[in-house]
């Protein structure tokens, strides 16, 4: 439980549905030479009975990220996305935009001025107000959504990036959960959340990024406002396929926590038995809870590799696995690479040729716990 309410309506009656334990914060990366133990904190998710909303539950950490570096991948999905909503009709030149964005990056500002439009200043209204991945590190969901929609300007639209609830169900994502992540949308519980505001979803559109991301279009509810749209009907009705809005289904995550995590640990024991090195890449948020749960240390994992300066020379929380750069990820010659960020697979296989030049496997963690038996997809019943 979130404390006393629901981050979005208040209300008071929810369910646990996903219980890690106690731990660390998964965005503080210590110093290499820090023994720790590093401070713990309980990582629960919950669902709101009345709205739906699947929060993050009582969060005591301060955020202190170092900044990672932004994915090829990031950057492709923002260029795709704005061509397709400005086909639609959403983006014009001369427009304003405004944008409230992650701290992890991935503007689309340099994009959209690019085209024609005009950037506001933090809190002035725009007749488009972008939030990419950004709402979510809200704690208090309503006020978030309240305060984005003050900003748009008549007339204007609303557009709200996110990944998808129904994704992390379908594809079994329980590691998307962490501190300074307060909600995990489904389209079902945003449209509530926006009529509340005074907006509905008029239109959606669907991206691979991260298994599934939803970019919605909103606006204000007039008497001329048009309907949602067949592609927002189809979404809503695929999630309730999935059952977000039920405990139980939702619970389903916790099974697979367990069942990947023994896998991961399994199959890193016979590459260890066998003297095949595995080394990672990505010291990610989702890296954290998967290898804290795994039980993974340095004597299975030795490092980690990043790209992002900022972590490198510091260890994954929670464990002794330090972290390094890709220098020394090439250097290693190891047999296997475990991949912890799936969309990277085609920016890491192009810009590090050298490790499937001299033998070396990139090893997708999701399908690495998809082959090994325990299936990452929850089924839908």
């Amino acid at each position: 439980m979130t404390g006393t309410f629901c981050r979005a309506c208040h209300g008071l009656d929810g369910d646990v549905v996903l219980d890690l334990g106690d731990q660390p914060a998964c965005d503080y990366f210590p110093a290499r030479d820090d023994p720790g133990p590093d401070p713990v904190y309980p990582l629960q998710m919950w669902l709101c009975a009345t709205c739906g909303l699947a929060q993050l539950g009582a969060d005591p950490t301060v955020p202190e990220e170092p900044r990672g570096a932004e994915p090829t991948a990031l950057t492709r999905q923002a260029a795709d996305a704005i061509e397709r909503v400005a086909a639609a009709g959403w983006l014009r030149a001369g427009a304003r935009v405004g944008e409230y964005g992650s701290p992890h990056g991935g503007s689309w500002l340099a994009l959209l001025a690019h085209r024609g439009m005009s950037v506001v200043g933090d809190g002035e209204q725009a007749d488009v107000v972008l939030d990419c991945f950004g709402m979510m590190h809200r704690s208090d969901q309503a006020g978030a959504l309240a305060e984005r929609a003050a900003r748009v300007a008549p007339g204007g639209v609303l557009l709200l990036q996110y990944h998808s609830l129904a994704t992390i169900l379908r594809r079994g994502q329980w590691n998307s959960l962490r501190h300074g992540h307060y909600a995990y949308y489904s389209t079902t519980a945003l449209a509530d959340m926006l009529r509340a505001a005074g907006f509905t979803p008029r239109t959606s559109w669907q991206f691979d990024l991260y298994g599934g991301t939803v970019l919605l279009a909103a606006t204000r509810d007039t008497d001329s406002a048009p309907a949602p749209d067949a592609a927002v009907r189809a979404l809503i009705a695929g999630e309730k396929k999935f059952g977000v809005r039920d405990p139980e289904r939702v619970r389903g995550l916790q099974r697979v926590a367990e069942s990947s995590a023994e896998a991961v640990h399994h199959w890193l024991s016979e590459r260890q038995a066998a003297r095949a090195t595995v080394l990672g890449y990505g010291a990610a948020s989702r890296a954290v809870a998967l290898l804290c749960r795994a039980g993974v240390d340095s004597s299975l994992l030795p490092a980690v590799a990043d790209a992002s300066p900022a972590k490198q020379g510091r260890r994954m929380p929670g464990t002794d696995i330090p972290v390094i750069g890709t220098e020394e990820l090439v250097a290693a010659h190891a047999a296997s690479i475990l991949l912890f960020l799936p969309d990277l697979l085609t920016e890491v296989r192009n810009g590090l040729p050298q490790i499937e030049a001299t033998g070396g496997q990139w090893i997708d963690v999701e399908t690495l716990v998809s082959v090994s038996g325990e299936g990452r997809e929850i089924d839908p019943g």
